[in-house]
């Protein structure tokens, strides 16, 4: 029975993984399948989610109230960018936007360390859920990891509901698949680049937010996320939300079960998951052939 344990614990910190990872990727792959933009950057994104959660709870503190501030700041410095810097790369080759975004990545690193110093930092998880449900006598589960679960799988579902129900959905979609033809229907693809590119840069930095507690806060943080979720949308498909989904599930379990089953090639699980993915779907689980 307590193997049973064991493999829950493992499904649940890989589901976990899974979701959070889901929120960065999602942004992600609408920006690059509707905007045609390689962003470098987004890792910083998340990292900047995460530093903001940090200063703004030493200020408020509260770290809700925190994530409450902190959303609409991310939403405005995304809006900010796309205008100052983004919306100069639209139809420029792919070097001009892995340039400007590498640049942006050195420039917000070099922020942080004017702002908030090079040391880590850690805040507290919230008082309301500073407790473990218990499983066994020995094993038991931090209840924070499934509140955050829970909150990705609500973003998950308002973010389906936006992009299947609604005006402004049916507007992206028809953006990721034929861009020119939603110009010649005479829709400001402009303001459609503004939203996706400024719900992208506050869906990172949600994710960022929300780690925070559980995956402390450092310089550099984002490098890595930004790696695997350029793995996500690889495999789940450019510019689809239901592949973006469904690879960081892929990717979460992956990853938490390499780490148990075979420490020693960990890293690569997750590069061995997408190459098996590709060359069953070269162009992703959902992606356009």
């Amino acid at each position: 029975m307590a193997d049973g344990y064991i493999v829950l614990i493992q499904i649940l910190n890989g589901v976990q993984y899974g979701l959070l990872l889901f929120l960065v990727a999602s942004g992600l792959t609408l920006i690059f399948g509707i905007m045609g933009i390689i962003n470098l950057a987004h890792g910083s994104f998340y990292m900047m989610g995460a530093y903001l959660a940090f200063s703004l709870t030493e200020l408020v503190g509260n770290f809700w109230l925190a994530i409450v501030l902190g959303i609409p700041l991310s939403v405005a410095i995304g809006l900010a960018l796309e205008l100052l810097l983004f919306r100069r790369l639209y139809r420029r080759d792919h070097l001009y936007q892995v340039l400007l975004t590498y640049g942006l990545i050195l420039i917000m690193e070099e922020v942080r360390s004017l702002l908030v110093g090079d040391d880590v930092h850690g805040i507290a998880v919230p008082a309301l859920f500073e407790f473990s449900i218990r499983l066994t006598d020995t094993l038991s589960y931090p209840a924070y990891r499934l509140v955050m679960s829970a909150i990705c799988l609500v973003m998950a579902g308002l973010m389906a509901l936006v992009i299947q129900r609604t005006r402004l959905g049916m507007t992206i979609r028809a953006g990721a698949n034929n861009r020119e033809m939603v110009e010649l229907l005479g829709i400001d693809v402009g303001l459609v680049y503004r939203i996706v590119f400024a719900a992208g840069v506050a869906l990172a930095a949600f994710a960022g937010m929300i780690a925070a507690p559980v995956a402390s806060v450092y310089p550099g943080m984002g490098n890595q996320i930004l790696i695997v979720s350029f793995v996500v949308v690889v495999i789940g498909g450019i510019g689809s939300i239901k592949g973006a989904f469904l690879g960081s599930l892929l990717i979460g379990l992956a990853d938490t079960f390499g780490q148990v089953l075979a420490p020693q090639i960990s890293g690569m699980t997750v590069y061995m998951l997408m190459a098996a993915v590709l060359l069953w779907r070269p162009a992703g689980l959902f992606g356009r052939v």
